[in-house]
Formats: C-alpha cells, sequence, structure tokens
C-alpha cells in the first residue's frame, strides 16, 4: 500500500488542483490535474488509488463529469472502485469485473435516488493490475497515455450524436433527442 503522492491546490474551494504520485515499487507514476471552469459550480471528480489486492499492485484511476449537476457524478466517484475492490473476479477477471462495476454503480444510485433521473455522469477510468492496463468510459470524457513524450487516446467518446451510439441508445430502448445546443 506505500506510494508517493502529492496534491497541489484546494479541491474544495475551486481553485486549480494538480498532483501525482509514484508507485512504491517505482514502476509507474500518475498524475491529474483539475481546474474550474466558466461555471459558478464545479460538477468534475476524479478518484486515485494505489493499493495492493492478493499480492499485484492495483492502480485505480478516474475522472467522473456530472452533467445536469454534481450528485451523479460525486456519488460516481464514492462508489465505483469500492464495488470494483469488492468484486469476485477483480484480479481474476478484470474485464467482467470493470463491466459489472460500471453496471452496479449506475443501478444502484437510480435506486438509491430516483429524483435525480435526469442528471447522469460521464466516467473515465484507468485500471491497472499488475503490468495489465484496462481503461474503460462513457459519455464523452476520453482517458490518454502518455507514451514517448507524446499523447495517446485509448478510448472513444460516446455521443448520441454518432451514428453507432444513436443505435445502440435506440435499441437499447432510450431515444436521442436535440436539447441546449446539441444532441441529448
Amino acid at each position: 500500500m506505500g506510494y508517493l503522492s502529492t496534491v497541489i491546490g484546494n479541491p474544495t474551494d475551486g481553485s486549480p488542483v494538480s498532483g501525482g504520485g509514484l508507485s512504491q515499487n517505482g514502476k509507474f507514476s500518475y498524475g491529474y490535474a483539475s481546474s474550474p471552469g466558466k461555471r459558478a459550480s464545479m460538477e468534475d471528480f476524479y478518484e486515485t488509488k494505489i493499493d495492493c489486492v492478493d499480492g499485484q499492485i492495483v492502480g485505480l484511476f478516474g475522472v467522473f463529469d456530472g452533467h445536469g449537476g454534481a450528485k451523479v457524478a460525486e456519488y460516481v466517484k464514492e462508489n465505483l472502485f469500492s464495488h470494483l475492490l469488492r468484486h469476485p473476479k477483480f484480479i481474476s477477471d478484470t474485464k467482467v469485473a470493470i463491466d459489472d462495476a460500471y453496471k452496479s454503480t449506475d443501478s444502484e444510485f437510480l435506486e438509491s435516488d430516483s429524483s435525480q433521473n435526469q442528471c447522469g455522469s460521464t466516467a473515465s477510468t484507468a485500471v491497472l493490475v499488475g503490468d495489465r492496463l484496462f481503461v474503460a468510459n462513457v459519455g464523452d470524457s476520453r482517458a490518454i497515455i502518455c507514451r514517448g513524450g507524446n499523447a495517446v487516446a485509448v478510448s472513444k467518446d460516446h455521443k448520441p450524436d454518432q451514428t453507432d451510439e444513436r443505435q445502440r441508445i435506440e435499441d437499447a430502448g432510450g431515444f436521442v433527442m436535440w436539447a441546449g445546443g446539441s444532441c441529448r
């Protein structure tokens, strides 16, 4: 569980925050930054966790962007990785565990607070288990890694104005409409 972590800024007062860390074994480092935009309130959250599970070094990294308020994004930040770490197949079948954690976090939130069904959150996560990196995302948040000093995209945005995403939404019984200047 040992790691070096540094945080610069105050995440509670709306000022820019940046930081990062280095794993205890020195095999990987990470960084993050968060800066408020032009809105009066911040709807974005991030989470970084380094742990040891069944003898494997595990890194959990996420960015969660609230849509229609901060409540859903904050809930995802507080619960997604807990669901993942408790999943019985977290080490043996990480891909299935990530999929299940996303789904259970979503369904539990909807059950706990049905008044928030008009709000949502994007999520971009990177999960490092030993030397394997798993990236997952929902919505229009994207994940990048730095390789040789270059930014490399490792996820694809899910936007309802994309033909394949619109079809997926409609196949699941949903619909897409134009509202607030974009497809939703």
